[in-house]
Parts: structure tokens; sequence; C-alpha cells
């Protein structure tokens, strides 16, 4: 009884691989079958195709003698006057024929020597002493005449009876040529005297028989489909396809592992590309550390800075420049100057707090104290100046810019939850502000705690005492140049 039962899965299992060798002999015939189907149309194709690179190598062999004829025979003889260029090829003194006389000669050459294979030369334009011949003859040629002067660059072919034989008849365009289109305009019986570069002259057709081609087409294949079967045979016979199938499975389901795997690493790439561009969106608009501080789940943040130089800038005459152009034209200027405001920002290590209309804010300082907060402000301050000078320069422009600089304590800061900006606080900063707002079309003004840093370093014009809205009277400064070179960062 134990041994009957140990023996069911082993019979259980010789009966599904005997099924399988029957499925899969099954399924061999069938692939036969429909190998054996398909034979007609790849015999077609490749009959069409050996016989489209013969016409093709034909053709190209033809128009290529020509053109050597032309240039190392015609051209070097036709400025002695002893030589005679004709039509007939059969003349009663010293004569050289024209090259389109050669390739009719060539191509009845060839046709003499292989009597199956036809070469014709044929127009709508035919010259007086070719009018019978030198026309289209058939539907084929009529076609291939009105495609091919629409598609010079294109050729024409198809299989049809010729002689009474399945044949494969090609065609294509016989341009012109600068070397052919004076004679053709000159020569007193030319049909037409307007002749271009590039035009289509006429057509050349190349006929060849498909009877060698397909038996030999046929032998091969023949051949192949012998060795198919007999590979097909021997494969059925030595299958073990139970085991086969078991390994298949195992690798598709390594290979579905893998796929699965280069997925996901895939998508964790391209996760990292979307958190590297989000990086970059928020230092675009934060500081770094501040950036920091936010991904860290802070919700408000402010820091206060004992002493930080902040600078205001406004444009002048750019209203009146926005009357005279388009906002199109308007919003690339104003870009143009703000990016060169924002590669000195950067270049001195200042932080760029916004922008309002024509009017820019920057500070030193923060969010990194610094101690030549002053010195950097100022140099970017003289920068912008020469900024504006050169876009002047290139635009032809009349704009002008005023500046208010002031170094003093602030608060900065991150509030709100959306559309947030880092931002600053405190009199300073108003004052700054109020320094640019009262001050001098094309100067820098600043106060006295800024004048108080870097009256050693830079020149100065004492403004005097001005009245500042919200402030009162308030002793202020020009800066006007550099003394010594600044210390930057």
């Amino acid at each position: 009884m134990r041994q009957l039962i140990s023996r069911i899965p082993a019979a259980i299992s010789q009966l599904i691989y005997k099924r399988i060798l029957l499925a899969v002999t099954i399924l061999f015939c069938v692939g036969v079958g429909i190998a054996m189907a398909n034979m007609s149309r790849l015999s077609s194709t490749l009959i069409e195709s050996q016989a489209l690179q013969n016409a093709t190598l034909y053709a190209q062999a033809i128009k290529e003698a020509r053109t050597l004829y032309s240039s190392d025979v015609v051209n070097p003889l036709n400025t002695a006057k002893s030589i005679n260029f004709t039509h007939d090829n059969k003349p009663t003194k010293v004569t050289v024929p024209v090259p389109a006389t050669f390739l009719i000669e060539l191509g009845n050459h060839i046709a003499n020597k292989n009597p199956e294979v036809s070469v014709r030369l044929y127009s709508n334009y035919p010259f007086p002493w070719r009018q019978k011949e030198g026309g289209a003859r058939d539907d084929f040629e009529r076609q291939a005449i009105t495609y091919l002067t629409q598609n010079p660059n294109q050729r024409f072919s198809r299989i049809e009876d010729f002689r009474g034989k399945p044949a494969f008849r090609y065609a294509e365009a016989d341009i012109l040529t600068s070397s052919c289109v004076n004679c053709h305009n000159t020569h007193i019986y030319s049909p037409k005297t307007d002749w271009k570069v590039g035009d289509v002259r006429g057509i050349l057709e190349i006929t060849q028989p498909l009877e060698t081609i397909t038996k030999k087409t046929h032998s091969g294949l023949k051949n192949l489909f012998l060795l198919l079967a007999g590979i097909s045979t021997l494969g059925i016979a030595g299958l073990t396809l139970s085991i086969s199938r078991l390994r298949q499975n195992a690798k598709q389901l390594e290979n579905r592992v893998r796929e699965r795997t280069a997925q996901l690493q895939e998508t964790n790439v391209e996760l990292l590309k979307e958190q590297e561009k989000c990086d970059r969106l928020l230092l675009n608009i934060l500081p770094e550390s501040i950036a920091a501080k936010l991904k860290d789940g802070q919700s408000s943040i402010a820091d206060g800075f004992a002493e930080v130089t902040i600078l205001f800038a406004d444009i002048v005459g750019f209203t009146v420049l926005s009357a005279q152009i388009s906002p199109e034209e308007l919003l690339v200027f104003l870009n143009e100057i703000f990016s060169a405001f924002d590669g000195l920002t950067e270049k001195y290590g200042l932080e760029k707090i916004k922008t309002i209309g024509d009017a820019y804010m920057v500070v030193g300082g923060l969010p990194n104290p610094s101690t030549n907060h002053a010195e950097n402000i100022a140099e970017m301050a003289l920068d912008m100046q020469e900024e504006l000078a050169k876009f002047n320069a290139k635009h032809q422009a009349g704009i002008n810019i005023r500046i208010g600089i002031n170094t003093g304590p602030a608060i900065a800061g991150v509030i709100g939850t959306k559309k947030f900006i880092y931002d600053l606080w405190g009199d300073a900063v108003n004052t700054a502000a109020r320094m640019e707002s009262h001050g001098i079309a094309g100067a820098i003004q600043v106060t006295q705690s800024t004048y108080n840093i870097l009256q050693n370093k830079y020149l100065f014009e004492n403004r005097g005492v001005i009245h500042i809205k919200g402030k009162g009277d308030m002793n202020t400064y020009l800066l006007a140049g550099r003394l010594v070179s600044a210390v930057l960062v």
C-alpha cells in the first residue's frame, strides 16, 4: 500500500510530463504551419528587396558612367574645334556623342549582353530624333514621369509582367546638373529652353526579370525551412520541459524582482531629484539656516541682531520709462537690472530681502553675523551705480538710482504660514528706508551710524542736517567713492 501511494506522485509527474511534451509538439507543429504560411510573403519581400538593390546598383553605375564620361571626356574636348559633339553616334566625321546619347548607347549595350534586362531613358520632352522611342510608352512610364517630376529624390518601382514574364521595373529621376543646363537650353533642337539646375530632364528605367532571383530566393528559403524543421524536431526529442518550465518560472520571478527593485531605485532617484528641486526653491526664498529650521518643524522664527547694515535702492526714472515701452520690455529691463544686483549680493555675501516694484532691499550681517557688513554694503552700493551706468549705455536709457543705507539693530525672521518670506523689522530698517526716500537721484545717502564705521575707508560728502519724516532732523552723508580698498568677505 505504501509503495502504491509512493508511486502516485511519480505517476502524476510522468503524466504531466507527457502532456507537456504533447502540448509542446502540437505547438511546434502549429509554428511550422504558420512558418509555411508566411513563407510566400517572406519570399515576395526578399525578391522585391533583391530586385530593388540590383536595379539601384544598375542605375547608379549607369549614371556614374555618364557623369565620368561628361566630366573626363566631353568637358576636356569641348574646346577642341576638330571635335563635333552630336546625338548621332555614327557621323561622317570625327565626333563624340553627347552624354545623353552615351547613356542610351550604354543601356543598349547592357540590354544586348543581358537580353532580359531593359534600360530606357525617356521624357516628356524628347529631342525630335527620339520622338518615337523617347517618350512614355505605357502606364508605368507615364506614372513614373508624373511621380518623379513631383518627387525627384524618390524612387518609383513595381512588379508586373514585362514581355510576358514577371519583372521588376525600377525608375528614378534624371536630374539636370549645372554642366547640362546650358547645353539643353542652347541646343537648336531642344524642345524646352528654360531648364534650371535640379529640374527632372527625364526618367532612367531599369527592368529586370524576377525568375532567377525567385529561384535563388525559394531555394534559400526552402533550405532554411528544412533546417528549422530539423532543429525543431531535435528540440522536441530532447526537451525536458517540466524542468525547463520550472527554471523559466524561477528566472521570470527573479527578473521581476530585479525589475521591481530597479523601479524602486528609479522612484527613489526621482524623489531625491524632486526633493533637491524643493530645497533649491526654498533656498531661493530663504537663507540656508532659516530653511533648515523650517524643515526641522519650527513654525515661527525670529532672531535679534545687535548691528546690521540695511540698504534700500529705488530706480529713478523707471516710471517715465514704463510709459514709453511695453510691459513685456519693462519686465525684461527690470529683470536685467535686478539680476545684476543679485550677482552683487552673492559676490559680497549679503542677504537679499525682497523687491517691491522697482525697489530693492538687501542687508549685511545676518542671518550669519559678520564684522564687515557695512563695508560690504558700501561696496555693493558703489557697484550698483556702475551696473546701472552699464545698463544705460547698453540700452541708451536715462534712468538713475537712489540708495539709502543705515546701520543698527534689527529683528529678522519668518512669520505666517502661507507665502512666507524672510523679512526685517526695527527702527534701523525704517531709518534706512527714509535714507532712500529722502535721498538724491544718483547718490548714496548714509546715516551717522554708518558714516562712523566707514569714514576712514571711503570718501564722503557731508550733506548736513535734513528733516526726515517721522524721525526729525538728522545729519546725513553722501558716499562718494572708495578711499582705500574695503576689506571684503
